[in-house]
């Protein structure tokens, strides 16, 4: 029970009506993450910023806030455009954010400097055989 006698989903659907939301409960429901619990984990990690500065997970973000999400190498910035704790289908989950234009761009350079990094093998003697890769992990010393 909440001091105005209403419960805790009162207080969070009432700001939720305000076009207010939860940070971590927003970035489960627009599919960031695959649970709360990761959302979470996130937040607390300081992989989330909000305004430019870490956030924690309780705070209430608004359309217009900016929101700044790092997936390994992956940095994407993005304005909230609504507020949700209910989580919908992709296309629903598109349209409470919209990715900035410098976000897109680096995202696109980075995965082109990544393909380009692939390390490739040569394999034109065959792959090593049962032996030998007992022979490389000795010289390792995995063994």
């Amino acid at each position: 029970m909440s001091p105005r006698g209403g419960t805790h989903d009162d207080d969070e659907d009432a700001d939720e009506r305000a076009g207010r939301v939860r940070l971590d409960k927003w970035l489960w429901a627009a599919r960031f993450y695959k649970t709360r619990a990761l959302a979470a984990e996130a937040i607390d990690g300081g992989k989330v910023e909000v305004g430019g500065e870490r956030a924690k997970r309780s705070r209430l973000i608004a359309a217009g806030d900016r929101v700044a999400v790092r997936h390994g190498a992956f940095e994407t910035t993005l304005v909230v455009r609504g507020a949700s704790i209910r989580r919908g289908s992709a296309t629903v989950a598109a349209e409470l954010y919209e990715e900035t234009a410098e976000s897109k761009a680096a995202r696109e350079r980075i995965q082109l400097q990544m393909k380009l990094a692939r390390v490739t093998y040569d394999f034109a003697e065959g792959k090593p055989d049962k032996k030998q890769r007992r022979e490389i992990d000795k010289w390792k010393g995995k063994q």
